[in-house]
């Protein structure tokens, strides 16, 4: 067999054979409560304190990263409009509340009047007064899930592994990359951002930028798109993967791209070859948890950590 090259070196998301994967709470956990919230990962968090995170990131008129899937707030918000034309301070001083998931077209609320409430996957509502905080936290307001910076997460789970998707594309998300950067090297010698972070984006601007990036940041952990994701996938298919030296740390994959299937033990041992790790998304059936441990996945995303936790607690006593 040709040895196939290391990506990286150094891969904290990479699990020893036949060990429990990395339990990864999708948004946070957010099918138990609102997903990018604050409130979500201490759910999260006290039902597993080793989770690793898995957020997403957009950046405001006045230059703070906050947690968002959307790159709008028309969704999971009680007001409309870009979040980069939103100053953090306004989403604050308004009380907004990040705990909708009202329809939208095209990043637009479909009817302004219309505003459905989270409710969990067993149909209940929440508030930050349902999550278990550690000793000493108190909920930030008892009815209204509030703006969650990226910084908070950072500075509030010090020790938690965070997976950070760059939203916005073209020149606001390039900015907002810049950004988070910034804050990884401000924040760095406390709390080991570049330890223990990983960064990915779908649009092909910002994993370009991050590819150039590691060569004055060669700590800097990233994921591919999914073009990144296809090279490595065809030159595996071909027998020629050993070539493959893009310096990604992880891959971040559903089960199956089309009728090509990602979750084949083959294909998971051929990645891990390069020293990458392997995480699933979005994995919220027993059924599937399980056929993934199975096959040796690394990490599993799912917005339900409580019933993850609930099977790796089983296989892996």
């Amino acid at each position: 067999m040709i040895p196939r090259r290391n990506s990286v070196e150094y891969n904290p998301f990479l699990i020893e054979r036949g060990t429990r994967p990395l339990l990864v709470a999708h948004g946070g956990g957010n099918l138990e409560f609102p997903g990018n919230t604050l409130e979500a990962l201490f759910n999260t968090y006290s039902v597993y304190p080793n989770a690793m995170f898995e957020l997403d990131v957009n950046m405001t008129r006045d230059g703070v990263i906050i947690l968002s899937h959307c790159t709008t707030l028309d969704r999971r918000t009680n007001v409309q409009g870009n979040i980069h034309d939103w100053y953090y301070t306004d989403l604050i001083a308004q009380e907004v509340n990040f705990n909708f998931f009202s329809p939208i077209r095209n990043g637009v609320r479909i009817d302004p009047e219309i505003l459905i409430p989270f409710t969990n996957y067993a149909g209940r509502t929440v508030t930050p007064r349902d999550v278990s905080y550690p000793y000493g936290v108190r909920p930030r307001h008892d009815t209204i899930f509030l703006a969650t910076t990226l910084e908070e997460v950072i500075t509030t789970f010090p020790n938690n592994t965070i997976s950070v998707e760059i939203k916005q594309r073209g020149e606001i998300g390039l900015a907002a990359l810049d950004t988070v950067i910034d804050m990884m090297v401000r924040l760095d010698a406390r709390y080991n951002t570049f330890g223990r972070m990983v960064l990915a984006s779908f649009h092909s601007e910002i994993f370009e930028r991050l590819v150039e990036l590691r060569a004055t940041h060669p700590n800097l952990m990233f994921s591919p798109n999914e073009s990144g994701l296809i090279t490595l996938y065809m030159t595996h298919w071909v027998g020629l993967d050993w070539i493959y030296n893009t310096p990604i740390t992880m891959i971040q994959i559903p089960t199956r791209q089309g009728s090509l299937p990602l979750d084949t033990r083959l294909f998971i041992r051929a990645v891990q070859r390069h020293n990458i790790a392997v995480h699933y998304w979005t994995i919220n059936n027993e059924e599937d948890m399980r056929h993934l441990i199975a096959q040796g996945a690394d990490g599993i995303t799912t917005g339900r950590p409580t019933l993850l936790k609930s099977i790796l607690d089983e296989l892996f006593p």
